[in-house]
């Protein structure tokens, strides 16, 4: 990418949001049981290796701050390092099986005379599934580009 490109980007990222370390934890705690679903085959399995990672959030509950900064710090090296492959992605979401396999009909179609009847739907959605909105810019209008590992619209 060029330069030019880059700073025309950089224009439309958000800033991050400033977290606590409360968060932070919470976010990793949860980030780790996500991918511990993805490597777990069976449901047993699952609620066992949970309960040991809950285990040792625990057993650190409490601590100092320059430990717990160290220890997120570790703990985001350890979820880098076991990401799974190929996680596991909800069937209906973009990646999904699922995913936009019988998309509704726009309505122009279905009633070509422009006589809608009272109860039709009166949003439409985008391809992530959530609501079209042009005041917040997320508008089904054109190509979209649907970020997987989010699972919303870019």
């Amino acid at each position: 990418m060029n330069e030019v490109f880059r700073s025309a980007a950089n224009e439309f990222r958000q800033k991050l949001p400033q977290l606590t370390q409360n968060q932070e934890v919470a976010r990793l705690y949860r980030h780790s049981l996500k991918t511990l679903s993805s490597w777990a085959i069976d449901r047993e399995i699952f609620i066992e290796e949970a309960e040991n990672l809950r285990a040792r959030f625990d057993a650190e509950r409490g601590c100092s701050a320059a430990k717990a900064a160290r220890l997120i710090k570790e703990g985001k090296e350890e979820l880098l390092a076991n990401t799974h492959p190929d996680p596991y992605c909800v069937p209906f979401m973009p990646g999904g099986s699922l995913f936009m396999r019988n998309p509704p009909l726009p309505m122009e179609v279905c009633f070509p005379n422009g006589d809608l009847p009272a109860d039709a739907p009166k949003v439409e959605f985008n391809a992530d599934m959530s609501v079209a909105k042009k005041e917040t810019g997320k508008a089904a209008v054109g190509t979209v580009l649907v970020d997987f590992t989010k699972k919303n619209m870019e």
